[in-house]
């Protein structure tokens, strides 16, 4: 293994995160179901956010591969590499779902279901109920899945790492590398999503871990590969030689699903076990963005700034509260009858000025710091910013 830090990744892995927070602004106008809606969503916004729909969420299980595997080499063990994941991952998502989350569900059934009861009578009756309520499990981890989904993976990829041996870790490792070698990388793990695709026709993501088997199976093909990445860098030659190639799919396809929004936008989902070509090529575009970004990211961005330490840092803190700030504040832009684009730029301003002062104001106070995904401060450890344990998607 390479064990020089990859700048680019640590970059993509930022502006993932940075695109996820855009995203979630942009649920609250477009037609889909969300916690809060303006109340004349536009069926136009499907066409931006469609852009990215299709390789967002697996981009950012590539990064937290990539970062899983460069902790596990820099802890050096099972054990020590699990006690990591636990409390950077699971302390946070208990404090979320007590403290951060319960005001996205009370909205929602405050605006959709016409919830009587005030925010606190929900936090302490209702809330705890560990049932459902107007169709909302109780308590909920909401957006904070990926923390949930990223533990279970790490999980899963420990338990490999202590069941198999090194030598046959090591053969496992260079056969896949051997597979994604030269164009491998580009049709390899899109025929494993097209094969999941055919062999679950029109399964549904529902983010409740037990019964989201497919989804599990999308997620892991990205998050395996980004394992591969931070093991065998010699696939980034790999990708540096198909990724103009990809970038060129990746917008076509997306001319395709475009088109076929603009042709139809308030059609529905098709029939229950139905594989359309729109699904098949909405992953062609997917997979190949991704490679696409990777290449980007390894070409263009593969060098260290100033402001990159701190920005990696506030990834976490960003993603577990985000939500909750758009959310709430979409409720009050809700209430007051604002506009489109006023409520765009409320929400932009109001999301990063929040995001910000939930991670500069933590960040300051020792015993918040592990509640918030930050790594607890060590007087004698002055470069910890620059750790990749210091961040979701690695440890």
């Amino acid at each position: 293994m390479n064990t020089n830090r990859h700048y680019g990744m640590d970059w993509l892995r930022i502006g993932a995160f940075a695109l996820l927070i855009f995203y979630h602004i942009g649920m609250y106008f477009v037609p889909w179901g969300w916690h809060v809606k303006t109340p004349h969503p536009m069926d136009w916004v499907q066409i931006p956010m469609m852009a990215t729909n299709s390789w967002r969420l697996p981009l950012l299980f590539l990064v937290s591969g990539y970062a899983s595997a460069a902790l596990f080499a820099k802890l050096g063990g099972v054990g020590p590499f699990l006690r990591s994941r636990s409390a950077r991952l699971l302390i946070p998502l208990a404090f979320g779902m007590i403290a951060i989350i319960p005001v996205q569900p009370w909205i929602e059934l405050v605006t959709q279901h016409d919830y009587a009861g005030g925010f606190l009578h929900f936090w302490s009756r209702d809330y705890f109920g560990f049932g459902t309520l107007e169709g909302i499990v109780l308590p909920t981890w909401q957006h904070l899945w990926f923390v949930v989904y990223l533990f279970v993976y790490t999980l899963l990829a420990a338990m490999v790492l202590a069941a198999i041996p090194e030598r046959a870790r090591v053969a496992i490792a260079d056969g896949a590398a051997r597979l994604l070698a030269g164009w491998g990388m580009l049709f390899v793990p899109l025929a494993a999503w097209l094969t999941i695709l055919f062999a679950f026709p029109g399964y549904r993501e529902t983010h409740a871990l037990f019964d989201d088997g497919p989804n599990h199976l999308h997620y892991l093909v990205p998050f395996f590969i980004g394992w591969l990445l931070r093991v065998r860098p010699a696939l980034f030659d790999t990708v540096a030689r198909c990724w103009p190639v990809a970038a060129v799919v990746a917008i076509a396809a997306y001319g395709y699903v475009a088109w076929a929004l603009w042709a139809a936008p308030g059609e529905g989902p098709p029939p229950e076990g139905v594989v359309t070509l729109f699904m098949a090529i909405r992953l062609v575009q997917g997979w190949a963005a991704i490679v696409a970004l990777v290449g980007v990211a390894d070409r263009f961005a593969n060098r260290d700034h100033p402001g990159r330490a701190m920005l990696a840092e506030a990834v976490f803190p960003f993603y577990i509260i985000h939500q909750t700030i758009i959310v709430l504040v979409g409720y009050w832009l809700l209430l007051g009858g604002v506009g489109p684009l006023a409520s765009f730029l409320v929400l932009v301003a109001a999301t990063i000025a929040g995001c910000w002062a939930f991670y500069l104001g933590g960040r300051r106070v020792g015993w918040l710091r592990p509640l918030i995904g930050l790594q607890r401060k060590a007087r004698d450890r002055p470069t910890a910013l620059c750790q990749p344990s210091a961040n979701i998607s690695g440890g």
